[in-house]
């Protein structure tokens, strides 16, 4: 009988003990919560009650067993372990920092966009004006930017509570997020990733570079949205980062206009007038930037214009032999590249696959000749080759590698930085020149999807223009899937997992224990 008085008391003490818990993690905010810990508070004083009645004797006795004094060091390790995990908690809440372990981080921002944030220099205050005050899935996202800098704030804002707030700012729809910094703001109405840091650069940056697209030589359309080797995605992916893109009729001016920071050569199919190149020339040699999309057959005049800037340009078309279940192996002109110069800016972060459809090489031609640093970004796997071939390729349908052809890897593409002083120029500047193998690596149907395309085309205008903060990899559409609960399925899962089942296991044990004894 006594032994029973004794163990009344250890169930009213663990009673007591987890109503306590449920009462500083919860703070009693719902019915439920203060259910559970008036029952465990109420039942845990009654039996303690229960147990001091049966007098002062029957304590001092039962204290003085070996068993107590175990059963007594147990609970008091374990309060140790629930005062060291509380402690942990505040500090973990006092200095808070997140590790996202997801393989697709998801609950972390894109390098890009982590790199735009470093770079601010004032407060950014973000509010979401959504149905009801809640929206997990953007408070999520939104917490992801607070969490890569302290600069950044957001609140979630109910527009039935706040109506003047909403009529302020001109909110016409739900899931509108509003962003101010300085004396500038912006809203997005479609709040991804990729749509809030675009806002964000453009709201953190003063004036805008300008790209200019050269027309009139069969290039294709940089507004054609239907077509799939139009170039339309492009276009809208560097107005989406401030640039401005415009086109350029060069044959009709008598220079590159000087608002260009960009020149943009994208896939011509007709020859360049005599009286254009050279204007091109002059523009590189007072510091001009330049983007050259080549494909093979196409473009000829600047095998010789890009010579003296240390760029090789192959007469030639890569091929990368594919191998088909069933039907063994064929003829592949869509080389997938993952090798890619580490050292360089541009694709230092790049890790995913790129995909180069009709693609020739582009080699580094710059050794021996002064001011001149040319690097080979981009190269194809070792089964490739160019082939030199290419009315076989295109009018047979056939290729075979031999002596004339360069074995892989392939390069098809380069970054050029001329020192204009070194190179005995007088302005003394700097230009910078990208080329390419491939025009429809950048069209509509390859620069989006899952390919990394997108993010070298942007990093290679990024760099030619100098905005090193904007080079690295943008964020994904594709994010890994979450699961949410409802607010009953968290109640219901906190309870069991951190109150519930741990005081089963006490209570258990502890039977356990008594029946052994």
């Amino acid at each position: 009988m006594r032994r029973s008085h004794g163990l009344l008391g250890l169930i009213g003490i663990i009673l007591l003990l987890f109503a306590a818990v449920a009462l500083l993690l919860t703070r009693g905010e719902t019915i439920f919560d203060q259910i559970y810990i008036v029952f465990h508070g109420v039942a845990g004083v009654l039996a303690l009650i229960a147990y001091l009645s049966t007098g002062l004797e029957n304590l001092r006795s039962f204290l003085g067993e070996r068993s107590t004094k175990y059963g007594t060091s147990t609970v008091v390790a374990s309060l140790l372990f629930i005062a060291i995990l509380g402690i942990l908690n505040f500090l973990a809440y006092r200095h808070h920092h997140q590790f996202d372990l997801t393989t697709e981080k998801v609950y972390s921002v894109s390098p890009q966009s982590a790199q735009v944030l470093a770079g601010l220099t004032n407060d950014l205050r973000m509010e979401a004006f959504v149905e009801g005050g809640t929206n997990p899935e953007l408070d999520d996202l939104l917490k992801n930017y607070t969490a890569a800098s302290n600069k950044v704030t957001y609140r979630l804002v109910d527009p039935d509570r706040e109506p003047e707030l909403t009529e302020k700012y001109g909110i016409k729809s739900f899931n509108t997020v509003r962003m101010t910094y300085g004396d500038a703001s912006n809203q997005v109405t479609q709040p991804t990733e990729e749509n809030i840091t675009n806002a964000i650069i453009k709201i953190t940056r003063q004036g805008k570079q300008t790209v200019c697209a050269i027309e009139g030589h069969g290039e294709p359309g940089i507004d054609e949205k239907e077509d799939a080797h139009g170039l339309a995605q492009a276009k809208a992916a560097l107005e989406n980062e401030t640039y401005e893109v415009k086109k350029v009729l060069l044959a009709s001016m008598d220079k590159v206009p000087d608002d260009c920071n960009v020149v943009m050569v994208a896939g011509p199919t007709r020859p360049f007038l005599a009286q254009e190149l050279p204007l091109l020339d002059d523009y590189l040699k007072k510091g001009g930037r330049a983007l050259f999309l080549l494909s093979p057959q196409k473009a000829e005049e600047f095998v010789a214009f890009l010579q003296p800037w240390g760029v090789k340009v192959g007469d030639d078309v890569v091929v990368d032999q594919v191998v088909r279940l069933f039907q063994g192996p064929a003829l592949g002109l869509t080389p997938l590249v993952d090798t890619y110069d580490t050292s360089h800016e541009i694709t230092k972060e790049l890790k995913g696959r790129t995909i180069f459809p009709l693609t020739r090489s582009i080699s580094a031609a710059g050794e021996g000749k002064t001011g001149l640093k040319v690097v080979e970004l981009v190269k194809t796997s070792p089964s490739s080759w160019a082939e030199s071939d290419v009315d076989g390729i295109f009018q047979r349908q056939q290729a075979t590698l031999d002596a004339n052809d360069r074995k892989g890897p392939v390069p098809i593409a380069v970054a050029v930085e001329a020192d204009l002083k070194l190179m005995g120029v007088a302005d003394g500047k700097q230009a910078r020149l990208a080329v390419f193998g491939s025009t429809e690596f950048a069209d509509n149907q390859h620069l989006e999807g899952t390919y990394f395309n997108r993010d070298l085309f942007l990093n290679t205008v990024g760099w030619l223009v100098g905005q090193s903060d904007l080079l690295s990899i943008r964020p994904r559409a594709l994010r890994s899937s979450r699961v949410s609960f409802s607010e009953r399925e968290g109640t219901a899962i906190f309870y069991l997992s951190v109150l519930v089942l741990p005081e089963l296991l006490l209570l258990i044990g502890l039977a356990v224990w008594w029946r052994r004894e």
